[in-house]
């Protein structure tokens, strides 16, 4: 007998095997238990895809696909057009969520039929799982579409959980980003009418990695400008107004990440020049975070160099 299944968690898995055992037991530990779990393996080389095969043993709710190598937007759409749930749940092979936080959010959709992404905070943790004590501030209410234009308010896709009519009227991640794809969709969602709003409750804890994209600052650059150009497309408006301010606030970001990437305060002080001259007011309206970033990045050659990961 086929069980109702309000919740399908998507878990894009590429070489998984450190962590995705972590993950796999963060959902199945969940105080809400109607759902079933797609972990997607994109090409994994590792033991990514055995791991997964002794949970479909054990818990009949997780189910495997196996693809070539497709990047990760492409792998979170096959996870979803694969999915059964009413609410769609999105979580990185690397990064856990707490026990309530499926209980949590669907008791925020109740009730709140316009609602079309509910999400949390976040508890930052080291690459070996011990919590940083460091928790994301963003804006969890009252969110415009030009909020989701300067920054991702959710910090992670794993912070996501959507309604499934979202994803039938504006479709899904854009496979032609990689680095913005997630605020680009949660952007779409508020631009098309769905309110996309937080809750107080910590519901996820969010892996730091020194590599990845975040490493590649020109490709991150690269990624913003066509970033850009998408929401161009659908909300001129938007890019007209607040184009330059989002410029300002995503060059300070690319700032604060080259303090992880770089010894030298050379990068990190042409993006914030960069970043002012965009749009100086940033350093008015949010002048705590500014002015920390540029602090930080002119004293980088006093700073201890970064341990090395692994």
């Amino acid at each position: 007998m086929a069980m109702l299944l309000p919740v399908s968690v998507v878990i894009p898995a590429y070489n998984a095997e450190r962590f995705i055992a972590q993950t796999l037991d963060s959902v199945l530990a969940q105080t809400f238990t109607a759902f079933e779990v797609i972990v997607v393996n994109d090409g994994s080389t590792d033991e990514t895809q055995s791991i997964v095969e002794h949970y479909l043993l054990t818990d009949d709710r997780v189910r495997l696909i196996n693809q070539s190598n497709q990047g990760i937007s492409a792998t979170r759409q096959r996870g979803k057009a694969a999915a059964k749930g009413d609410f769609i749940a999105f979580l990185d092979a690397d990064d856990l969520w707490l026990p309530h936080n499926l209980e949590v959010h669907l008791r925020h959709f109740a009730g709140h039929p316009k609602l079309g992404i509910s999400f949390g905070r976040v508890e930052f943790m080291h690459l070996d799982g011990t919590p940083t004590g460091v928790l994301s501030t963003s804006r969890l209410q009252g969110i415009e579409p030009e909020h989701l234009f300067y920054e991702n308010l959710l910090t992670t896709t794993s912070n996501a959980i959507v309604r499934r009519e979202v994803f039938d009227q504006i479709g899904g991640f854009d496979v032609d980003l990689c680095g913005t794809e997630d605020q680009e969709f949660f952007l779409r969602t508020c631009c098309f009418g769905w309110n996309v709003e937080g809750v107080e409750d910590v519901l996820v804890r969010y892996r730091i990695t020194a590599g990845g994209l975040s490493s590649r600052l020109d490709l991150l650059e690269d990624d913003w400008l066509r970033f850009s150009d998408k929401v161009k497309a659908y909300a001129p408006a938007v890019v007209a107004q607040h184009g330059a301010k989002s410029r300002a606030y995503f060059l300070r970001y690319i700032a604060r990440r080259s303090l992880r990437v770089s010894d030298s305060r050379t990068i990190g002080l042409r993006f914030m020049r960069r970043a002012l001259k965009s749009d100086w007011t940033i350093l008015l309206q949010e002048p705590r975070r500014t002015t920390l970033t540029l602090l930080a990045v002119c004293c980088k050659p006093l700073l201890p160099r970064s341990r090395p990961s692994g």
